[in-house]
């Protein structure tokens, strides 16, 4: 089974991976830089909306970052 804890650590590498900084992410996707912190260190989940964006903003395969290519 796929877990929050996976999906939430793919999205915390994929970020720290990405070069960018969390503000940078933060004025792209819409949210605080406090919000980009908290998908960081696993506080929060981003929305669907949000997940998809990130996908975008990093150029991230969604089911990668979802953890569908373990099967």
């Amino acid at each position: 089974m796929i877990t929050a804890k996976e999906i939430g650590q793919k999205i915390s590498d994929a970020i720290k991976l990405s070069g960018k900084t969390q503000t940078e992410i933060a004025k792209q996707l819409g949210v605080s830089q406090q919000m980009i912190s908290s998908y960081l260190h696993q506080e929060k989940f981003p929305s669907i909306e949000n997940l998809a964006n990130l996908c975008v903003i990093l150029d991230l395969d969604a089911n990668d970052i979802l953890c569908l290519n373990k099967f």
